[in-house]
């Protein structure tokens, strides 16, 4: 929505980082490659970046493998890598304004979402993590004889992490917050479209006092840097968040050396709205959970599927939300919807919107390009949307709501589970009982009752089914950057 008070547009940053980072040392590729990361709000070119492929791979792999251990940080006091985590975010902090305009100017997204959500959510995760770093500990077990036996809690090892473009800085904390917690080192490889925020956050995590090697980052693409980081051989584990079909790709690479393999990847999320609701709240929150961050969340709200008695002033209400969004410059702290992340998005998410009115879906408003330049698309609204269609099965990673009807509780559980995905879902309702019978009927890693979108760095976030492996945040997230080691003495 639009704001009354008008603010001033923000200024684009500079770029200070666009080398490979490994060893606490700045390195243009082996290769000498670079390539170009784009403004999608303008499709200009930002900067020029370096191109790791195999060759730079293997030097941060080296570098992670002496740090892990040889290096200091193996001999490092847990409380001492939380005190550097704690030294990183406050160096965020430091720098607050500088790395929301870069991941604005990068991703393309709002800077009024990269100063509310995109920069605080990093730095809180970076500092739940830190608290945790001395907190990891093994359990004592009483066992048969004379014997003493006890577990240990120890880091995986080196991780290959590969993130997405949708929130490029609070990707980064998800992935180096428990690995680093965990005392595991880092290789990672950011997504081609949104390097920036990382590479600069590599360099504040050097200002910190990180020790050499324990932190690479490794800019490229997926089918040269990111498979030789997959099938590396002195890599303990791999980290991914994207789409599902990467992941099976991953899987089957990793499979020679049996990496640890942790994923979050996408979904198709049920948001349900019960004649019961505050409608008020739910067209906000369906709104919320289907356009922010121009609908490229892995846990939109996409299938909204709303009670049959409601369903005309429902939709005539979310219509008119999506109508009054503010598009345009991201710079702009009115702005409420910014471009799509890169052309390739921009395509697959049009294509959808034909696909949907092929298929016989209303569209009530949107389905357009907006603007003559920038990745930029209506906010669209289908109804008449059926279970079959290909707008409500595949991930469409865009500013696309689909509304569907439904009956009654037992036919829209029915219906909410009828997809591969299990990421996450919603239920707006008064009634306590349907709330319940939901959250615990609903194939999905998180459930929201009479909210969407809201997460903390305490609460676990994964998927079931095709959704992921493995949760992130939380104790849990830890869980995945460890081993657990059983020691047995005998007492006579």
């Amino acid at each position: 929505m639009s704001t009354t008070t008008e603010q001033a547009v923000v200024t684009p940053p500079p770029v200070r980082c666009t080398k490979i980072l490994i060893d606490n040392e700045w390195r243009d590729a082996v290769s000498g490659k670079t390539f170009t990361t784009i403004n999608p709000a303008t499709e200009e070119p930002i900067a020029e970046v370096a191109e790791g492929d195999e060759e730079d791979i293997n030097l941060a792999v080296q570098a992670a493998r002496r740090a892990f251990e040889e290096g200091p940080w193996s001999r490092m006091d847990a409380r001492d890598r939380g005190r550097l985590l704690n030294r990183l975010a406050d160096l965020i902090e430091e720098n607050f304004d500088e790395l929301a305009a870069l991941e604005t100017l990068d991703n393309g997204k709002p800077i009024r979402d990269s100063r509310t959500a995109d920069v605080p959510l990093t730095i809180d995760c970076l500092r739940y993590y830190a608290g945790w770093a001395d907190k990891i500990h093994g359990d004592t077990i009483p066992v048969r004889g004379k014997y003493f036996t006890y577990t240990r809690r120890e880091p995986v090892g080196v991780v290959g992490q590969i993130i997405p473009w949708n929130f490029p800085m609070l990707m980064v904390a998800w992935k180096w917050g428990p690995a680093l917690a965990a005392g595991c080192t880092v290789v990672m490889k950011p997504a081609e479209q949104t390097p920036l925020t990382c590479l600069r956050m590599g360099e504040l995590a050097i200002e910190a006092g990180f020790p050499p090697g324990v932190i690479n980052i490794v800019p490229g693409f997926g089918p040269t840097a990111g498979a030789a980081l997959v099938r590396h051989p002195d890599v303990d584990k791999i980290a991914f968040t994207g789409e599902y079909t990467t992941a099976q790709i991953i899987m089957r690479e990793a499979a020679p050396t049996l990496k640890r393999l942790s994923f979050e990847l996408g979904g198709k999320s049920p948001n349900i709205v019960f004649a019961d609701a505050d409608l008020d709240a739910a067209v906000a929150g369906a709104e919320f959970g289907l356009f922010f961050n121009q609908g490229q969340c892995c846990c939109a709200g996409s299938r909204l599927f709303v009670e049959d008695s409601i369903h005309d002033e429902f939709v005539q209400r979310v219509v008119e939300r999506a109508r009054s969004r503010r598009l345009g410059n991201p710079f702009d702290p009115n702005t409420t919807q910014g471009p799509q992340v890169d052309k390739a998005q921009f395509d697959k998410i049009m294509s959808y919107i034909e696909k949907g009115r092929e298929e016989g879906a209303t569209c009530l408003t949107g389905g357009k390009r907006f603007g003559d330049r920038g990745y930029f698309i209506e906010p669209t609204v289908f109804d008449d949307v059926t279970d079959e269609m290909a707008i409500a099965k595949d991930e469409i990673f865009g500013p696309v709501m689909q509304i569907l009807r439904f009956k009654d509780i037992d036919e829209v559980i029915r219906r909410a589970n009828q997809t591969f995905y299990g990421l996450a879902a919603a239920v707006w309702t008064r009634d306590v009982t349907k709330a319940h019978r939901i959250a615990n009927s609903v194939r999905a890693g998180t459930v929201w009752v009479n909210c969407y979108d809201v997460f903390d760095a305490a609460a676990p976030f994964g998927g079931f089914k095709m959704s992921g492996i493995g949760r992130e945040l939380g104790e849990e997230g830890l869980k995945l950057y460890t081993e657990v080691k059983t020691v047995t003495m005998s007492l006579e």
